[in-house]
């Protein structure tokens, strides 16, 4: 096999496409040969050394992918050579086979593509725990979505659109505003040209949203706060921007608003059972076609690099997958 190893996380520009020992998997594990990974944010963290998470050197990064069983280790039973799955790992994604925990592999019904998949865990896993669970979301209330044309913004817009609720989708730039506009918001606000309180303000009739999703953080999260709904609640997703703002928490109490963590790995890791219903829930919603993962673009995994400054420079719109 072949993959990017990373042998020092010091960027981008210290992966090396490098032939390794083709691994058989153990006890609970399958080997699986990618088609498809998908970059992420943290996937680009972590290869900088500023991600929570700080694998042993040296290793492969890409923390999403999708792909067939080669072969499984003892005592896999739900899944057999030849069958699609997708995977969120961490790490191990962007070579050409992987072997992962078969409790983290997501059965693939007929009709789910290899890019659509390697695409799907992570950014819908997150923005359904976000929204339905920590949120509670219901039918008719407005929720605003900040970095809405990322892969987790346009993954809320349309789960938001499937509760039932009015999704205001705030983006950098007239391109990204119209994305989200295609992918199911009903209103949009540019961000980069427009006041964001102002903008708020006109489209919710001065009430403000009932919800918050923000997986930007930086300089806009203290001016949404401002503008959010009585008993609205702010959901805490991510710092995309970098700078881990800070809230005066007087904003809170004359708001009667709620700040919600949002951590869906850890959520998926101490309640299972919850988890695994969630994505069943998800793989039905895109059988009947009501959530599709919004693709940037495919591009073949010997441009891996040119992925990840596209990625840096933030001009990825929804999600950038790369291929075998």
């Amino acid at each position: 096999m072949h993959a990017w190893l990373c042998t020092q996380p010091t960027g981008v520009d210290n992966l090396a496409w490098t032939e390794l020992p083709t691994p058989e998997p153990k006890r609970g594990e399958v080997l699986i040969e990618i088609r498809a990974a998908s970059l992420n944010f943290p996937d680009l963290l972590i290869v900088q050394n500023k991600y929570q998470m700080k694998p042993e050197l040296p290793f492969v990064p890409g923390s999403e992918y999708a792909g067939v069983v080669q072969s499984v280790g003892e005592g896999v039973t739900h899944l057999r050579p030849g069958q699609n799955v997708a995977c969120l790992t961490g790490t191990g994604g962007f070579g050409t086979h992987a072997v992962a925990p078969a409790a983290l592999c997501m059965p693939l019904p007929d009709g789910f593509s290899h890019v659509d998949a390697a695409a799907f865990i992570m950014i819908y896993a997150t923005s359904h725990h976000a929204l339905v669970d920590r949120a509670q979301l219901r039918a008719g209330e407005t929720v605003l979505v900040l970095g809405a044309a990322g892969g987790v913004g346009t993954a809320a817009i349309q789960i938001a659109k499937k509760v039932g609720a009015r999704v205001i989708a705030a983006a950098s730039s007239e391109e990204k505003c119209a994305l989200c506009l295609s992918t199911g918001a009903d209103a949009v606000i540019d961000y980069s040209a427009q006041n964001l309180r102002e903008a708020i303000k006109g489209l919710t009739d001065g009430k403000g949203p009932d919800v918050i999703y923000d997986p930007v953080g930086g300089d806009y999260t203290e001016q949404a706060f401002r503008s959010i709904a009585w008993r609205g609640r702010y959901l805490v997703v991510g710092f995309a921007a970098g700078p881990i703002p800070a809230l005066p928490l007087n904003l809170a109490l004359l708001k009667g608003a709620s700040i919600v963590g949002v951590f869906w790995g850890e959520f998926s890791r101490r309640e299972p059972k919850a988890n695994a219903a969630m994505m069943a829930e998800l793989a039905g919603w895109y059988a009947e076609g009501a959530v599709k993962p919004v693709i940037d673009r495919t591009m073949p995994m010997a441009q891996i690099h040119a992925a990840y400054e596209r990625m840096a420079s933030r001009g990825v719109m929804g999600k950038l997958v790369l291929v075998n």
